[in-house]
């Protein structure tokens, strides 16, 4: 009996099942009267079959139509069975491939398994295997299809709140910089002649830590710390420090308390604690002789010997009640001299590397941005 023969005599069979989905499906095989069977079977379940008779029709169709399974022959004409499937899958990856033979090869079988196809049946077959098949081929298809949409739902989910975290972390931080340069506007207005001191010396201090390549991480601890380096004066009474005289000896020794107790304040804040001791060191000096613990060069913390060039700097070129301002290029030649004594020589030699005209123009900056709650992001334009 044929392979026709056969097949038609399993026609009067009724379907399977009516609740399969509708699915395209291509036929390519080179046998008129196969084709026709087997769409007219699978047609009487639902799915909407198209024929062809070799391979290279099968691909163009392919390309331009879309199936959701495809039944080919091993031995179509044009291009065989095994390279219709490598290609099939290349044209559509998630179209399900069963192919057909009447040469039993399990070497080919496994291969074409291998290579994507749901699975490989041999003739003479029954119409109720072929229907069985590609209903499991069909609904393989579809839980793997189901999973990639799930995957790219997922993935689309996790950019999103991605997306939402990301700007709630960047409203949080501008919150909390924020926060800190409004403190330190309020610390300076306390303490006579220092209005605008911090965030002078905060962008100084940033700069010449660009200068040093220091990480973004590092930037930011010293960014904190020379911001409410003056943080522990909310312990000093106001009468003494705006007190335009000489301080007694008590009054001095009480002033020196701030950068202690400055250290204590920040040091209980889980994400200043680095910052504390930059602020408990802001008033060390290189060679020993500053407060409150008298350390000697690496001694000092290094933000804080950052700090002291920064605050240099603006001390000399801003002015006080006991000293008038200078000029850039007079404050670089003075902090070239404090070099080894009250600040430390590599950072001073760093320091002059920078060409005096931009310590220049990050002043002017300054003065034009100061009321910017932003400004402050490493330095003008951030890093």
């Amino acid at each position: 009996m044929s392979m026709a023969e056969s097949i038609h005599e399993q026609l009067p069979n009724p379907p399977v099942s009516s609740a399969f989905r509708p699915a395209r499906i291509l036929i390519v095989d080179d046998e008129v009267v196969v084709r026709e069977i087997l769409a007219r079977k699978l047609e009487s379940l639902g799915y909407i079959c198209e024929c062809c008779d070799n391979g290279r029709t099968a691909l163009d169709l392919l390309s331009n139509r879309r199936f959701d399974l495809a039944l080919a022959g091993i031995l179509v004409p044009e291009i065989g069975g095994v390279a219709f499937l490598k290609e099939a899958m290349r044209i559509c990856p998630d179209v399900a491939v069963i192919l057909v033979t009447s040469v039993i090869d399990i070497e080919v079988a496994v291969d074409a398994l291998k290579d994507g196809a749901y699975d490989y049946i041999t003739k003479p077959f029954s119409l109720e295997e072929m229907v069985i098949s590609v209903s499991r081929a069909l609904e393989k298809r579809r839980l793997l299809l189901e999973n990639q949409n799930y995957q790219r739902s997922l993935e689309e989910q996790v950019a999103c709140r991605t997306r939402q975290l990301k700007e709630a972390l960047g409203v949080l931080e501008h919150t909390y910089r924020s926060t800190l340069v409004a403190l330190s506007r309020a610390l300076d207005s306390r303490d006579a002649g220092s209005d605008g001191h911090s965030l002078r010396v905060t962008l100084y201090a940033t700069r010449l830590a660009q200068q040093l390549h220091m990480t973004g991480p590092e930037m930011r601890i010293i960014e904190q710390g020379v911001l409410l380096h003056d943080i522990g004066k909310i312990g000093i009474p106001d009468d003494l420090l705006r007190k335009q005289g000489k301080l007694s000896e008590s009054e001095l020794l009480l002033t020196r308390k701030h950068p202690e107790i400055g250290y204590h304040i920040l040091s209980n804040i889980k994400f200043l604690r680095e910052a504390a001791e930059l602020v408990l060191h802001h008033h060390e000096r290189y060679d020993g002789k500053g407060y409150p613990q008298h350390l000697i060069g690496a001694q000092i913390n290094y933000g804080a010997r950052i700090f002291a060039i920064a605050d240099t700097l603006d001390e000399l070129t801003s002015g006080r009640s006991y000293q008038a301002a200078i000029s850039f290029d007079a404050a670089a030649l003075e902090i070239k001299k404090m070099s080894g004594v009250r600040l430390d020589p590599a950072l001073a030699d760093e320091f002059s590397r920078v060409p005096v005209s931009e310590w220049e123009t990050l002043r002017c900056e300054i003065a034009d941005n100061a009321k910017r709650a932003d400004f402050l992001q490493f330095g003008p334009g951030g890093l």
